[in-house]
């Protein structure tokens, strides 16, 4: 076969692609890859990224949970990809809602780095576990989802908010004496090269992790069939999968950043595994079941009409169809167990305790 550009590269080759993404550091860094893998695939094609502010990087002051804002890190990206200033816009999926605007889809979703919660800990306590801080230890999250489940395990720590990006939260760790630990993700701190600050990993047993964390969505005009086919390559249908379930959990349960709702998942043996939880803001309450399905699948034939298709905001044609229904039908089925056990009373409670809370 031939070297030359591909039948979709012929159809883009007049134009530059224009990649939007947040301003911030690490954002550009996960925008960086996926141009990368992009631009190694399509030798031939130009990429521009295009980088800009969202609600979210622009309110340092306020807890996420109290924004109640659905889409704090992504609408304006939408909004440029709706004006067709940009074609197509990376994220972090679990900043993606369950539910897109009208007309966008996420044409892939990378493969995922390490999905768990890590702690970073101050100077002081190099080598330190959470176990082992001292009583009263002031830990700094903003998230409900890690503070609820966090309070439930170590009961003699405290937890308070801290918000801004990565650099601005290991700043306010490392120059001041305000918190002896905080947590993060530790797919962040990885693809920012900072693995050396990793000083424990919390597996699910102690803290269950976000729907989509770890994971990079691509988001794009559901109608432009030359976009969604030059992003299909960097699909990785486990992790889509994995997603796919994830996201119909959290979506059954109407969750988000502002109660605390938690989720681990694995694919072995063919079989996709689903651990879901709610929880009451200070941990004292929380249901936690776990599923199972089969996606053992074949390939459908794809050279047939378009297939438009979206499962909880995700098209792909490189797993089967019958897969992705199964695993969504997974994360709905494992809500309404939750649910069917008084889940939607315990996050009304949250919510409303959550709407009450001084701002931070």
């Amino acid at each position: 076969m031939a070297d030359g550009p591909s039948q979709e590269e012929n159809g883009l080759k007049s134009h530059t692609i224009r990649v939007g993404t947040r301003k911030s550091q690490l954002a550009r860094i996960q925008t960086d890859s996926v141009v990368q893998m992009l631009q190694e695939r399509h030798p031939h094609l130009c990429f521009e990224i295009v980088a800009m502010s969202t609600t979210g990087d622009r309110i340092l002051d306020t807890a996420l949970s109290k924004i109640g804002e659905k889409s704090l890190f992504t609408k304006e990206l939408e909004n440029a990809l709706e004006r067709n200033e940009v074609d197509l816009v990376v994220h972090s999926l679990k900043d993606l809602p369950t539910t897109l605007p009208p007309g966008f889809t996420i044409g892939a979703v990378c493969k995922r780095e390490n999905p768990h919660d890590a702690v970073v800990f101050h100077p002081k306590y190099s080598g330190k576990t959470l176990d082992s801080l001292p009583d009263k230890s002031v830990v700094g999250t903003s998230s409900l989802r890690r503070a609820a489940q966090l309070k439930r395990k170590f009961p003699q720590l405290e937890f308070r908010d801290i918000r801004g990006n990565l650099n601005t939260r290991l700043r306010k760790l490392d120059e001041k004496e305000d918190f002896s630990a905080i947590i993060l993700a530790a797919a962040g701190l990885r693809r920012m090269g900072w693995d050396s600050r990793i000083g424990q990993i919390l597996s699910p047993a102690d803290c269950l992790y976000a729907v989509g964390q770890g994971a990079l969505a691509v988001e794009v005009r559901a109608k432009d069939q030359e976009i969604l086919e030059l992003v299909s390559i960097l699909h990785d249908t486990e992790t889509g999968l994995r997603c796919i379930a994830e996201r119909a959990f959290m979506k059954r349960l109407e969750g988000g950043c502002s109660v605390p709702v938690a989720v681990s998942s694995m694919v072995k043996d063919s079989q996709l595994y689903l651990t879901g939880a709610v929880y009451s803001l200070d941990g004292a309450e929380s249901l936690q079941e776990t599923m199972q399905t089969c996606l053992d699948f074949p390939q459908e034939d794809t050279d047939g009409p378009n297939d438009d298709t979206q499962h909880v905001g995700i098209s792909t044609k490189t797993a089967p169809h019958q897969a992705q229904q199964a695993a969504e039908k997974l994360g709905m089925g494992l809500a309404e167990l939750l649910l069917s056990q008084g889940a939607g009373q315990i996050l009304t409670v949250a919510r409303q305790l959550n709407e009450a809370r001084e701002p931070a």
